[in-house]
């Protein structure tokens, strides 16, 4: 409480912004975190911690020495404790970072199989249980029904959740006691379902005469009601909780004070005795699921109330709770006296959760060409799993870090001769009844050497596990090369839990295919139009929107060789399944000019047409749109206009290296250099299959006019020929748009 109360009324404050914090949420977790922490957990087990009880973990970490005390006034101050638990930026032990609701409540599941994975794969996933503390509004959540119901999930003997049932959200108490509907779904997923609902008074209680009445209505009784006893003096008691029953008025009658009031608080909980047996009945066969009935705000001044959720403790009632606890109000922070059984206990307990340190390998090295000309027609979507097989041959020991997710799209997104070359990644070996089928053409082997991991249709579930795959460097140190696959029309539905991924020390590839309008005959719905921009804004994070089946190749294997590494990076790559004809590419046959391309290619553009003399203006195209591109310009040459053509791969690494020319961010500049040289400056064309504002800012590196051509409205379904007509990006487009800018 005093680490929540220092941040808001002690610490300076010039600016008058609400800081915040959670004392309420906080106070229903403290017996819970208490119980775990001190008692059951063990050095190889990992917590996932609702985002409001922050403060309690760090007071725990300040408590078992893994925190240093100057941390304790830090509390959302810069550089300080952060809001909500964080791998990345909180200085003491966190497991996992949470604060986007519902995404680290899952993030144990993908951790255990993930951990699962990599035991499979070299026996150095050590074990343990994944802990999930979730406050019970969280449970309203989507993304947690998705991973419970996921059928791998259910084989996860190593989950144990722990729901902070304190039935009050932000506003309000939650009118209906849900906990039965919840409870029988956990059960219908196959998970063993514990409940901690009263403690040992109360139990004692039930036992007397007139006790199961008291029960009765105590179970019987709305959330509100309950709430509102919570706020009653003894006196409101003993006239409110018998409501006209006579033994329960019997009943209390025979109970003083003091133990009517702590008796209405005895919840299941907040009683080490009930929790501690809860813990020893989990059954590490199946996933587990602890209803723990608590208390917002148990033993502070605002427990109970509906309003308490960000309420502040006055300084008043802060020196009244320290009273009660044996604290010093003007010292809260004062450790146990040295040689104290209290401190002896901590540093036992403190002792005992050591762990070793995780002596992070180096991912293996990731060749950056592997050497061919691709030729004839080809699609960038089917460039990924030429590339992934090519890997195979080419560096093996690379090729076997790599695994693949999809959400039941491995066929339909070209990743079927992978699947086929590395099998189906299960804990056990599988029966394949279709393996002696001669029409079978994709081969589901399922075996735990297997490589491609195929969830059900959840694009949540496969960016959290995608997330927890590219953290295993730092959890166990073994680097592994994820790459997750799935239409990009839902990369917006994944966005959010992916971006928390990378948040969290995730590194993987995302791979969005296929994409945009040019996916002409399934309609607007089917039709992504703002990822290219999402990939441009994610931090931690390169996007690449590659137009041929040599540029997948290099930027692939780029992405793969910054993953797994404390330096590393996530990339999303945004596919077509537009067929192309690669000779367009013109790749260049001299070695040394072909690598000067891949490494332009890489960092994000390179000038793919260039005209005699100075050009008139310079089109820049991105992806499918590169063809269009290719043939304004030679339309124009007929003209008598002389065009550059531009190819553009990333638009969020030309970004960057234009904040970095102004001076405004750390990076290299060259290959604004190389694309778009001062001394052939001319008006601009832009164009690619979404939002035109992506390639916008590129008018400025030279400051020149510019037209932007692309998506901004909802498709329908058609030829690519008049889909592309409809939107404005096709050949006849790009030369309009040239005449205009450059008349």
């Amino acid at each position: 409480m005093a680490i929540v109360h220092h941040a808001n009324r002690v610490r300076p404050n010039r600016t008058g912004l609400k800081v915040g914090g959670h004392q309420a949420s906080s106070a229903s977790m403290v017996s819970i975190m208490t119980e775990l922490w001190f008692r059951h957990l063990r050095p190889e087990d990992r917590v996932s911690v609702k985002p409001h009880a922050s403060p309690v973990l760090h007071a725990v970490n300040y408590l078992l020495g893994d925190l240093d005390k100057r941390y304790l006034t830090t509390l959302r101050e810069f550089g300080g404790l952060q809001s909500y638990p964080s791998r990345a930026k909180d200085p003491d032990q966190v497991d996992y970072s949470t604060g986007s609701v519902g995404i680290g409540a899952t993030a144990p599941i993908w951790g255990a199989l993930a951990r699962r994975y990599v035991d499979s794969m070299t026996s150095g996933g050590g074990a343990g249980r994944q802990y999930s503390l979730v406050g019970d509004a969280e449970l309203d959540e989507g993304a947690v029904w998705e991973a419970i119901g996921d059928p791998m999930v259910a084989g996860l003997g190593e989950i144990v959740w722990i729901v902070d049932l304190n039935r009050q959200s932000l506003d309000r108490v939650v009118p209906a006691l849900g906990a039965p509907r919840l409870q029988g779904m956990f059960a219908a997923a196959g998970w063993q379902v514990i409940t901690v609902k009263y403690g040992d008074l109360l139990e004692s209680l039930f036992r007397e005469k007139g006790g199961e009445a008291l029960r009765t209505r105590i179970d019987a009784m709305p959330n509100p009601e309950y709430q509102r006893l919570l706020r009653c003096t003894p006196g409101q008691l003993r006239e409110r909780l018998p409501a006209g029953d006579p033994e329960i008025d019997a009943l209390l009658k025979t109970l003083d004070d003091d133990t009517l009031t702590r008796a209405v608080r005895n919840l299941g909980g907040h009683d080490f005795p009930a929790l501690n047996q809860a813990f020893a009945a989990i059954d590490d066969t199946r996933p587990t699921v602890i209803f723990a009935y608590t208390i917002k705000g148990h033993g502070l001044a605002v427990e109970g109330h509906p309003q308490n959720h960000s309420s502040l403790l006055t300084a008043e009632q802060l020196a009244e709770l320290a009273e009660r606890v044996g604290a010093d109000p003007g010292d809260p922070w004062a450790a146990f006296p040295a040689g104290s059984p209290e401190a002896r206990f901590c540093a036992d307990v403190s002792a005992a959760l050591k762990r070793p340190p995780v002596a992070t390998m180096a991912p293996p090295e990731v060749p950056t060409d592997f050497g061919r000309i691709p030729a004839g027609t080809a699609t960038t979507q089917a460039a990924l799993g030429r590339t992934l097989l090519d890997l195979t041959r080419s560096a093996p020991e690379a090729a076997r870090r790599v695994v693949t997710l999809s959400p039941d799209v491995s066929s339909s997104t070209n990743l079927g001769g992978w699947v086929n070359k590395v099998g189906v990644w299960s804990a056990t070996e599988q029966v394949d009844w279709f393996a002696d089928d001669p029409e079978t053409i994709l081969h589901w082997r399922e075996r735990p050497t297997g490589q491609h991991i195929e969830l059900g249709i959840a694009e949540t579930n496969l960016v959290g596990l995608l997330g927890e795959l590219g953290a295993t460097w730092s959890r166990w140190g073994q680097p592994l090369l994820p790459i997750g696959v799935l239409y990009d029309p839902f990369v917006q539905r994944a966005h959010e839990p992916w971006s928390f991924g990378i948040y969290a020390g995730g590194q993987s590839i995302l791979v969005g295919t296929p994409s945009g309008v040019t996916l002409a005959p399934e309609g607007g719905a089917h039709q992504s139009i703002t990822t290219p921009s999402l990939g441009l804004e994610q931090p931690g994070c390169v996007t690449y929107e590659p137009a041929f089946a040599i540029d997948v190749e290099w930027t692939l294997l780029a992405s793969l060789a910054k993953l797994g590494r404390p330096d590393g990076r996530s990339a999303y790559l945004r596919l077509s399944t537009r067929p192309v004809d690669q000779s367009l590419a013109d790749v260049p046959a001299d070695p040394a000019v072909r690598e000067r391309r891949r490494r332009q290619a890489v960092a994000g553009a390179y000038l793919l047409r260039k005209a005699p003399d100075n050009p008139a203006v310079t089109i820049v195209a991105m992806g499918a749109t590169v063809p269009e591109a290719l043939s304004a310009a030679e339309r124009l040459q007929r003209l008598g206009i002389r065009a550059d053509v531009v190819c553009v791969t990333s638009p969020g690494l030309l970004f960057t290296a234009t904040q970095a020319k102004a001076g405004r961010e750390d990076g290299a500049t060259w290959v604004l250099d190389a694309a778009f040289p001062a001394h052939r400056a001319a008006p601009m064309v832009t164009v690619l299959d979404g939002h035109p504002h992506t390639l916008a800012f590129l008018a400025g590196i030279n400051n020149v006019k510019a037209r932007h051509l692309g998506v901004t409205r909802f498709g329908q379904s058609g030829d690519l020929e008049s889909v592309y007509r409809y939107h404005g990006i096709d050949a006849d487009a790009i030369v309009g748009a040239v005449l205009d800018v450059s008349g």
